[in-house]
Formats: structure tokens, sequence, C-alpha cells
């Protein structure tokens, strides 16, 4: 069960670190199906406590350049994946309304993520829904605590369309016109990397601060 486990982590981690070679099979293998496929993976990444592991901010710079090489449609993608981040995140905002407290003492959920989101939001209060975009794991997260802790909905919503909108944009369209710059486009491996790094940073940076105020 372990070794299943694992190893299911481990192709998640290939599949991130390579997504733009996986990407291309995609399209290759499915077509006009792969605007679908990449609605149903925002969607998931955004909407469900469970799938927090799957690609989001390297995804959407790769579906970016893709679509500016013509291989993709950059308004039909970008139309799904803004709708797929809003639906995703309220959709995630019920969840945690409806069945927040038996799901946050799932073995699927790691108690240590929700810890973390509960912090983010006492740090920055509403704009939470906003500022989590663009932090992975949270992202995932705080529509679902927002959920728990009973926040308004139409106060939600607001920001939940605001959050989705820069994120979606800023990611995908920075893919769109700098994706494929020469050394962009012969380096892409290098930059999911450095998106990665920098996605992650914020976090590490606080679990810093929070470990040296204990000493």
């Amino acid at each position: 069960m372990l070794h299943g486990e694992f190893k299911m982590i481990l192709e998640m981690i290939n599949f991130v670190l390579h997504i733009d070679k996986y990407i291309e099979i995609i399209i290759n293998s499915f077509g006009m199906l792969t605007y679908l496929i990449m609605f149903i993976i925002i969607f998931c990444e955004t909407g469900l406590v469970f799938t927090p592991f799957l690609p989001g901010d390297s995804l959407l710079f790769v579906l970016g350049a893709f679509s500016a090489s013509g291989i993709l449609n950059i308004f039909l993608i970008y139309t799904l994946l803004l709708i797929a981040s809003i639906l995703g995140d309220s959709i995630n905002y019920v969840i945690g309304k409806l069945f927040g407290e038996k799901i946050s003492q799932s073995r699927w959920v790691k108690k240590e993520y929700l810890d973390k989101t509960r912090e983010f939001y006492k740090k920055y209060g509403g704009k939470t829904i906003i500022l989590a975009r663009f932090v992975p794991i949270v992202r995932t997260f705080a529509p679902f605590i927002a959920g728990i802790g009973n926040m308004r909905y139409n106060r939600f919503l607001s920001f939940n369309i605001l959050g989705g909108f820069l994120w979606v944009t800023i990611l995908l369209f920075a893919g769109y016109f700098f994706g494929n710059i020469p050394f962009i486009s012969n380096n892409l491996s290098l930059v999911i990397y450095i998106i990665i790094v920098l996605s992650v940073l914020p976090p590490i940076v606080e679990i810093i601060r929070a470990k040296l105020k204990v000493f």
C-alpha cells in the first residue's frame, strides 16, 4: 500500500517537473480534448482538498507558451481555465461548509496543511482568497477553510473572482508573451523549476520565521 502511494507521488512529481513534455504528449494524443483535460486539472487543483499536488502555476505558464506557438487557442484556454479556477474555489467552499469538519479529520487530508492555511487567514484575513492563489497547497485549502469558517459567500465570491482572474491572467499570459523567447523556450524545464521554487518560497519563509520565533 505504502509502496503504491510512494510510486504515485513520484509520478506526480515527475509530471509537475516535466509538464512541458507531458502537455505536448497530451495535445498530440487527445487534440481538442486537451482543453477539457486542462479544465479538469485546474478545477481539481483548486476545488478538491485531496488533490493539492496537481500542477497549477507551472501548468498555466506552459499552456501560455504553447498558445503562443499557435498549438492552443489562447482565448479558449484562457476562458476555460478562468471558469475552472473560479468554479473550483466555489465548489471547495461549499464542500468546506457542508462537510468540512468530517473531511478535515480524514487521513487523506494533512492536518499541517489545514493549520498552515488557518495561519494564513489570521495574517491576511479575507485577502487570503486572493493571495493564496499564488501559494501552492494553501491555494487548495483556502476556500475549504473559508467554508468551514462560515465566511459570507458574497464576500468570498468577490475575492474568488478577483483572485482567479489575477492568477490565470498573470501566469497564462506570462507564458504567452515570454514562453517563446529563445532562451526560455530552450530552457523551459529550468523555468518550471524556478516557478515552482518561487511558488513554495513564501510558505518556506513563514516556516523558518516561525521556527526562529520558537528559539
